[in-house]
C-alpha cells in the first residue's frame, strides 16, 4: 500500500524503530539510470545481514526520474522517495536525506551509477573497525582530465592541507557515517563533501579506501569548472565558523588594526616623501590604487564572511530547513 505526503519529524523519527542502515541518493533528471541503479542496489543490500532502507531524494528533477523509479520499485518497503517542490542542489538533498533517515549508519551515494553499490559492504566492514567516516577514494576515476579530474585534485590537495584531514577525494560522495558523527552538522551550500572535516574536528575517526568508479552510462554530469570556486569559498566559510564563529572580534578587530597600521605606514611614507625628501616627490596615483583594490578586495571577502554567519542565524534559530518537501513516498509492509 503506497502512502504520499508523510511528513516525519524528528521527535516521530525517534520513536520508530532504528535500522542498521540507511542509504541516501540525491537524484536530479537521473530517468535514465534510476531503474538499474535500483536493482543494483537492492540486490547488494539484500544479501547483507543487516535491517536496511533506501532514501531517494528528488531535488525537483523535469523529466520522469521519479515515474521510473516508482515503477521500478513499486511495492518495496525499503525504499522511500522524497521529493523537493523544486531544485535545491544537491547539499540540501542529502540533508534532507540525514534528516529522514532512520538508521544507525547512513550511506551517501551518487544517483549517476558511476559510484558502484558493490563497493558497500566492504566501506562498511571498514567501519566495523572503529572508524565514525569511511570515505571513497576514486583513484582510477573516469572523467575528463581537464575539466573533473584536475581541478579536483588541486581542490583535494588545498583542502587537506587547509583542513589537516588529510583525504585523496573530497569528492567522492560514496562515503558511510555512524549517524552520531552527524548529530551536529548543519549543511549549507557545497558544503556535503566537508562531513569528515567536520567529524574531525569534533573526535571522529576517519578512513578513506579505494571504490571503483564507472564512466557515466548516460545523462549529463551536473557538476563544472564553476563548482571548484564554490567548494574553496564554502572552505573558507567552514575554517572560518570554526576558529571565529564565537569570537568573530578577532577577525573583524585584527582587519580594523591592520588597515590602521598600513593607513599609518602610508602616511608616514607619504610625510617622508612630501616634506623631509630632497627633491619632495609627490606620486599619489599608484598608492592610492593598490590601497583602493586591497581594500576593496578584503571588504568583499569578509562581508561574504559575516552574510554566512547571517544565514546561519536566520536558518537556525527559526528552525528552517534548507529544503521544501513535496512528498513523501513509502510502501507499508503488507500483513502475511
Amino acid at each position: 500500500m503506497q502512502k504520499r505526503g508523510k511528513q516525519t519529524t524528528v521527535q516521530q523519527q525517534a520513536a520508530e524503530p532504528r535500522l542498521q542502515l540507511s542509504v541516501i541518493i540525491p537524484l536530479f533528471n537521473e530517468e535514465a539510470n534510476v531503474e538499474a541503479l535500483y536493482g543494483e542496489l537492492a540486490d547488494v543490500l539484500s544479501r547483507l545481514d543487516r535491517s536496511w532502507e533506501v532514501l531517494f531524494i528528488d531535488d525537483g528533477s523535469r523529466d520522469a526520474t521519479v515515474e521510473r523509479l516508482q515503477g521500478a520499485s513499486a511495492g518495496d518497503p525499503h525504499v522511500r522517495i522524497i521529493r523537493f517542490r523544486r531544485n535545491f542542489g544537491q547539499t540540501a538533498a542529502i540533508s534532507a536525506g540525514i534528516d529522514h533517515a532512520r538508521g544507525q549508519v547512513l550511506c551517501l551515494m551518487d544517483g549517476d551509477l558511476q559510484n558502484d553499490p558493490a563497493d558497500l559492504p566492504r566501506l562498511l566492514d571498514k567501519l566495523e573497525e572503529g572508524y565514525d567516516v569511511v570515505s571513497g577514494w576514486r583513484r582510477k576515476r573516469r572523467d575528463p582530465f581537464l575539466t573533473r579530474r584536475l581541478p579536483s585534485a588541486v581542490a583535494n590537495r588545498l583542502i587537506s592541507w587547509i583542513s589537516g584531514v588529510r583525504l585523496h577525494d573530497y569528492g567522492c560522495t560514496l562515503k558511510v557515517y555512524r549517524r552520531d558523527a552527524l548529530a551536529d552538522v548543519r549543511l549549507y551550500g557545497e558544503m556535503h563533501r566537508f562531513i569528515p572535516i567536520y567529524a574531525a574536528w569534533y573526535g571522529g575517526r576517519i578512513a578513506e579506501i579505494e571504490v571503483n568508479h564507472r564512466p557515466r552510462r548516460a545523462g549529463r554530469s551536473k557538476y563544472g569548472l564553476a563548482r571548484t570556486g564554490k567548494v574553496i569559498l564554502d572552505l573558507m566559510v567552514i575554517m572560518f565558523l570554526s576558529h571565529y564563529s564565537r569570537k568573530p572580534i578577532y577577525v573583524f578587530g585584527g582587519f580594523g588594526l591592520a588597515m590602521f597600521a598600513a593607513a599609518l605606514a602610508m602616511f608616514a611614507y607619504w610625510f617622508y616623501e612630501k616634506f623631509l625628501r630632497t627633491p619632495s616627490v609627490n606620486r599619489p596615483a599608484l598608492p592610492a590604487l593598490v590601497v583602493g583594490m586591497t581594500v576593496v578586495g578584503f571588504l568583499a571577502i569578509f562581508i561574504g564572511l559575516l552574510a554566512e554567519m547571517i544565514t546561519r542565524v536566520y536558518y537556525e534559530s527559526q528552525h528552517k530547513p534548507t529544503y521544501a518537501v513535496k512528498e513523501v513516498i513509502e510502501y507499508e509492509k503488507e500483513d502475511k
